[in-house]
């Protein structure tokens, strides 16, 4: 098969709201919740980069200071940390403004939908490249980062690519839902169709399209057509499904645990499991979680 070009660059749409979390994200973006001590949007741009990601576009809205103030440098507190003998965090704090070439844009313009932070990308992209686009707020728990997974079906495949879980089907007013066609091996399944929140009666399948995509640039006009779904909105599930009509995607069962940070519970889930898999004090907590119920 051909060599396929490698993506490099991930778009990271961060410009929700965050309203279920006020009044913590009234001056915080939710992107910045931690997990224990990690933000989501690390664990995400973490992921990338173990991809060979080397620019990350992070499209945010206001309160942003803080993700820009995350993934740079500090000197100061670097400093301060090396004068206190705690090298090994100071390189910590260091790694992460490392990690990858970072560029901000603030989300503009209407229609709005998640479609919209592309749009505003788009200038950033190559013509021939295929690019990630993660949200900022899902991410899988798994031995090999989703972005490399991704990556993986695209170098077999040469398309773009979405991520898969089976959910039940009585959650399929949730997700968008996934009509899948042939098996290539590896977990990987041509897409036929993706129907954006169907319900049960309507849902073509189990698999649901969560965060997470590699896109081969040929979305992009369809992107730019502005199409709007019933809620007036421009969808990335519109635009993928109308290039599932007319070209190859794949679709990836991710192996791994999806973890949606969106709303209280599910984020008090993400961390539980985060915090029971610590070599550190993993094992204490599951014992403390015990003796508590």
């Amino acid at each position: 098969r051909s060599i396929v070009k490698q993506p490099t660059k991930a778009i990271i749409c961060a410009a929700g709201l965050g309203t279920r979390f006020l009044p913590q994200t009234k001056a915080m973006p939710k992107e910045m919740l931690p997990i224990i001590d990690r933000p989501v949007i690390q664990l995400i741009v973490e992921e990338a980069v173990a991809a060979g990601v080397t620019e990350i576009i992070i499209v945010t809205g206001s309160t942003k200071r803080a993700i820009e103030d995350h993934f740079d440098r500090s000197d100061e507190l670097e400093a301060e940390l090396r004068e206190k003998g705690k090298g090994a965090k100071a390189d910590q704090i260091k790694a992460i403004a490392e990690l990858a070439n970072f560029i901000y844009i603030r989300q503009k313009g209407s229609p709005k939908g998640n479609a919209r932070p592309i749009l505003n990308a788009q200038h950033l992209i190559d013509d021939d490249e295929p690019f990630f686009v993660f949200f900022a707020d899902d991410f899988f728990r798994s031995s090999v980062p989703r972005a490399v997974q991704l990556k993986q079906a695209y170098e077999r495949t040469g398309k773009s690519v979405i991520s898969l879980i089976e959910v039940d089907k009585k959650d399929a007013d949730k997700y968008g839902m996934a009509a899948i066609g042939g098996d290539v091996g590896h977990n990987t399944f041509q897409l036929r169709q993706l129907v954006e929140k169907p319900g049960e009666e309507n849902a073509p399948s189990t698999y649901a399209s969560v965060g997470g995509f590699l896109l081969t640039p040929d979305i992009l006009p369809i992107i730019a057509s502005e199409k709007v779904d019933k809620n007036g909105e421009i969808t990335l599930a519109d635009s993928i499904n109308e290039l599932a009509q007319r070209d190859e995607v794949y679709g990836q069962f991710i192996e791994g645990t999806w973890h949606d940070t969106g709303d209280q519970l599910k984020y008090l889930k993400a961390v539980v499991d985060v915090a029971l898999e610590s070599d550190i004090y993993g094992a204490t907590f599951a014992e403390y979680l015990r003796n508590r119920l």
